[in-house]
């Protein structure tokens, strides 16, 4: 998932003069800058037009692999590091629609799970892709999992990261961890998620303080320069607070919108577990022990945990994550070419 203050803390380590940056004057090489993307493309969905982007050509290399963001209302900007898997496969990002670079109609009656999923089918339909890995991070994760449910002939792999897959398991697992947190830091937590809240100057620090531990963490590398043009050409329109406020609730530990009883489960015994990997960090909002309890519900399924990472175990252990979902689709492809 996402919050709103987690995305203002994250633009508030931009340097004003690399948002400020004119894309026109950035790199324009892509073996030098992968912020270029190979193509871009503007996808019909129901509801409006949706943005793709392809670092590789599709149909050359191995199996494409699309990954899917999380949120719901966030953006694929925060998974620009794994472009560089596209020195053996076109890697594709896309925005969701009313988020990122992608129509914004905000019409709540497009945010629904099966359209979101229909997204997915519409751009393997567009960018002419047989079959594919899809990675999906936190509610992503819901996402790729209906779809390779959905479309297992299109489904080389599915990797299910940061994993959000049923509310009542999120909310079950990011209230025990408010209890892990220092006793006073707790206590304004639950006081701010009660009737008489106290002010947001009071409840803000106690939020963010969760986030420290759990989505983000204090020790997470410095964007590089790269990441910086990236966020420079893509950042501008970002996350939609209103999807995600509808969609979900006012925060990770309170579910009070459509998805509030959402629950996904039911289809880990549709797909092939062999081909499903689950991926979380040590200090993951996504908890282990919750996690562990779906790689039971998925025979075959395995888990990797990211040491050192939290939700956002992508951009805090880069090399790690690149290594262990390039590792994995290997494996996968070897195993079709075995065939």
């Amino acid at each position: 998932m996402i919050c709103r203050i987690l995305v203002a803390a994250a633009l508030a380590l931009l340097p004003a003069a690399a948002l400020a940056q004119d894309s026109a004057a950035l790199p324009t090489d892509p073996a030098a800058d992968w912020s270029v993307a190979t193509s871009e493309h503007r996808i019909a969905v129901e509801g409006g037009k949706i943005w793709a982007r392809v670092n590789g050509v599709i149909g050359e290399g191995a199996t494409p692999v699309i990954i899917i963001h999380g949120g719901p209302g966030g953006t694929h900007v925060n998974f620009g590091g794994l472009l560089s898997l596209a020195d053996q496969r076109p890697v594709i990002l896309y925005d969701q629609l009313d988020s990122g670079m992608s129509d914004r109609p905000e019409n709540p009656a497009n945010w629904r799970p099966e359209r979101f999923v229909a997204e997915l089918e519409a751009i393997r339909k567009e960018l002419g892709v047989t079959r594919w890995h899809v990675i999906g991070h936190s509610w992503g994760s819901a996402l790729a999992l209906e779809y390779a449910a959905s479309y297992p002939e299109h489904t080389a792999s599915a990797v299910l990261s940061g994993t959000y897959l049923s509310t009542s398991h999120w909310i079950t697992g990011t209230n025990l961890l408010i209890r892990e947190l220092p006793d006073d830091i707790a206590a304004v937590i639950r006081a701010c998620e009660g009737r008489n809240s106290p002010e947001p100057s009071v409840c803000g620090p106690a939020i963010a303080a969760f986030y420290a531990a759990y989505n983000g963490r204090p020790d997470r590398p410095a964007a590089s320069p790269v990441m910086l043009a990236y966020r420079a050409r893509y950042g501008g329109k970002g996350f939609n607070e209103t999807v995600y406020l509808t969609m979900w609730g006012p925060t990770e530990f309170r579910a009070s919108g459509s998805l509030a009883t959402y629950d996904a489960t039911e289809l880990l015994h549709r797909v092939d577990g062999s081909r499903i990997m689950y991926v979380v960090g040590q200090y993951d909002e996504a908890r282990i022990d919750t996690v562990q309890d779906f790689v039971a519900l998925t025979p075959g399924a395995e888990l990797a945990v990211v040491p050192g990472g939290s939700h956002a175990f992508i951009s805090e252990r880069p090399e790690v994550s690149e290594a262990i979902y390039r590792d994995w689709m290997n494996r996968i492809d070897a195993r079709e070419s075995a065939k």
